[in-house]
């Protein structure tokens, strides 16, 4: 119990508790298997982003619309799909414009007008097209960057690396949770163990490919710390909505959404840095 009177959620308890179940062949499997997918796209080039982005924003558009309220594969939900398609589309054959981002401004407002013509929670789903929209449109138009390709696949490493770490660390260390009531399976050891994981990882990768290590080290450490928020804030999502996972479309992994929540909110900034402020997340590299 603590002074305010609210029970609190009691310590994870670590490795004593970890027991084999098939996510430990599942998960690992189908995440090399989108890892690997994932990468070939991104060296492939705008296209190929463009058609796996397109792909992944219309799973995650469903699971959203459904999540906010919709049936099924009802009227926002093709809105939406249709509109991303639409902007990534736009994105590809008329690069370095905004016709993009337009279009998918204009998505984001017909959702809105349908849902609340209909009396199903306008802002909400206004918001799904956005929330998936911009940081798929921020990846094609960051692989046109110089190096871009590595830069993409840098910051796909960190976020990987988060995942796995807090994943395996929250497990094997257990103790305190980070936000019990938002998500009770997160750990501060996870947390902290993710960031630590992330940073070796992106240092290693920078270094081989002949930048700064340490510079890359802390921008993993930071690329991990912006991927935590964004998970937490699916969670919050989820929660407001009374739902446990987005889907379950990924063995393993759970829906679409689970799998990408933290690329949401880490792409649209990654890009904003790289493209608006001039940073250069390969620290000197030039592969």
């Amino acid at each position: 119990m603590t002074r305010s009177g609210h029970i609190s959620a009691p310590s994870a308890p670590g490795y004593r508790a970890v027991r084999f179940n098939l996510d430990w062949i599942t998960r690992p499997l189908f995440g090399i298997a989108l890892a690997a997918l994932a990468t070939a796209a991104i060296f492939g080039g705008a296209p190929y982003i463009a058609a796996a982005a397109a792909l992944a924003g219309i799973a995650a558009a469903r699971e959203w619309h459904r999540m906010v309220g919709e049936p099924v594969f009802g009227p926002a939900f093709f809105l939406s799909s249709i509109f991303l398609v639409a902007a990534l589309a736009a994105a590809v054959i008329w690069p370095h414009t905004l016709a993009g981002w337009a279009i998918l401004a204009g998505g984001a407002f017909a959702t809105a007008i349908y849902a609340a013509a209909v009396k199903l929670r306008p802002l909400w789903h206004g918001f799904g097209p956005l929330y998936i929209g911009v940081a798929l449109l921020a990846l094609v138009t960051l692989r046109g960057a110089p190096q871009g390709a590595f830069v993409i696949v840098g910051m796909f490493i960190a976020i990987w690396s988060t995942d796995t770490g807090a994943l395996i660390v929250g497990n094997l260390v257990g103790g305190p949770r980070l936000w019990p009531s938002l998500s009770p399976n997160k750990t501060w050891s996870g947390t902290l163990g993710a960031i630590a994981i992330a940073a070796m990882v992106e240092a290693i990768y920078v270094a081989i490919l002949g930048g700064n290590a340490i510079e890359g080290g802390l921008y993993g450490a930071a690329i991990a710390v912006i991927a935590h928020c964004g998970d937490l804030f699916e969670s919050w999502v989820k929660r407001v909505f009374q739902r446990k996972d987005s889907g379950g479309i990924i063995p393993g992994h759970g829906g679409m959404l689970d799998r990408i929540d933290s690329t949401l909110l880490t792409a649209p900034l990654v890009a904003a840095a790289v493209l608006l402020a001039g940073l250069n997340p390969l620290f000197g590299a030039h592969p």
